[in-house]
Parts: C-alpha cells; structure tokens; sequence
C-alpha cells in the first residue's frame, strides 16, 4: 500500500441529531476516502442529544475504530453546540466539518485540501442546492443578511463543507448555539486576519431524517444571535 497523497494532519467531524440512518454510511465512506489521503487523521462524531438511536450507532463505531472518537452531549444543545463541540475537540493540524445528514460528497474534501495553502479557510459552496425552494430563499435571505451586517465575503454562508487550520480557534471565541455559528466563525475569523476563498462542491437530496434548520423557532434564535453578537463581533466589546 503506498504512502497517503497529504503528509498532514487532520480532524473530520460531524454534527449530528437523530441522524440514526445516516451517521454510519457516511462514517464508513469518510473512512473509507481518508485512509489512502491523509497520513494522521481522526474522525469525531457529535451526538447532540438524539432521540432515536444515533448514540448508540456512533458507540459502535468508535469501538470498532481507534480513530473514531465519539462525543455525546447530554442533550441536545443546538447546531451551534454541535460545532463548538468539534471544533474544540479537534486535535490536528488541519480540520473539516459536514453535516451528519449525507448531503454532501465527503469524497470532494479531495478538492479543498488540493488548495489548502490557497487560503485559511476553504468555504465549499452548493452549486446546484437540492433543498425545497423556500429553503433556498430563507438561506439566500440570511445570507445576504449577515455577511452586510457582520461585514465578511462568503458565497454559502452556511455551507456545511469547510476546511480550516485548526489554530483559528485558539484565536476566535464561538457564542453562538445556534443557526449563526458559520456566521459567526466567518466574520470574527475574517476581523482576526484570516483569509478565505470559495470552492463548488455537489450537494446531494437528503435521503433519510428529518431537516431542522427551517423551523421557525430555529430562525427566530437566529436572527437574536445576530443582533446581539453584532456589536461585539464587529467592534470586540460586548454589547
């Protein structure tokens, strides 16, 4: 077996809530792409407080693999949560988040590591967006939105295919529990120096659970966060 194509090191996570059916073909599919890619790797699964049995998948797992590191919150804290969580777990050098739900390519983190020293941080936007059309308007709303108020260029604000060096977050804080934490990251990364550049990735249909980030209640947190992390994020005193 010959050398991995990336002398680095890397953490993969990914968020996930009642993911059940999901969680481990895409555990085995991201296994599977970084062996033969990355020389030092880890994958980090967050359970944020499910209710059917994602848990109990992610344990199996972690047990069948050294490399996999199952991480559960007691309940569920939120997408914010969720990402605060790995983001601080990670141990290497390098690290990439997607989401739990398999609507994305994981084989195309092959593409943003190609480009790694291009930029800090490498934001995979959806070319062709397989969600329901006012999913899309609500998204290209919130996106616009954000990046006016916090002051930060990024094609797919929420996005979830992103790859970062790790160091980031030992220099920016993360408030937010919710819905407004690429957001978040994005403008007090972009305020701290640090570059980014956008890169198409496919997006696939959901094939099994259930989306939460168009309930109401979600956006309604959303939009609280943004307005009382505005001030903060834009000018590093708190509001």
């Amino acid at each position: 077996m010959g050398q991995p194509k990336y002398d680095i090191s890397l953490s993969v996570f990914f968020p996930c809530y009642n993911e059940e059916a999901n969680v481990e073909p895409l555990a085995r599919k991201t296994v599977a792409v970084l062996e033969p890619l990355v020389r030092d790797w880890e994958l980090i699964l967050v359970n944020d407080g499910s209710r059917d049995k994602t848990g109990e998948v992610i344990d199996r797992l972690g047990a069948e693999n050294p490399r996999i590191r199952p991480v559960h919150h007691a309940k569920n804290g939120g997408y914010g949560a969720a990402l605060q969580t790995g983001f601080r777990s990670a141990k290497k050098d390098y690290v990439f988040f997607t989401d739990g739900d398999g609507q994305f390519d994981v084989r195309e983190i092959e593409t943003l590591l190609d480009r790694r020293a291009e930029a800090d941080i490498l934001c995979g936007y959806r070319q062709h967006r397989q969600d329901k059309w006012i999913r899309k308007v609500n998204a290209a709303c919130w996106g616009w939105l954000v990046k006016r108020m916090l002051r930060f260029r990024c094609r797919d604000v929420d996005g979830a295919f992103k790859l970062f060096r790790r160091e980031i977050f030992d220099h920016i804080k993360m408030k937010s529990n919710g819905a407004m934490i690429s957001a978040e990251i994005l403008a007090r990364a972009s305020r701290a120096g640090y570059t980014m550049i956008d890169i198409p990735v496919t997006h696939l249909p959901r094939m099994a659970g259930t989306q939460t980030g168009a309930k109401f209640r979600v956006i309604l947190k959303a939009f609280k966060e943004l307005v009382k992390l505005r001030k903060e994020i834009l000018t590093g005193k708190k509001a």
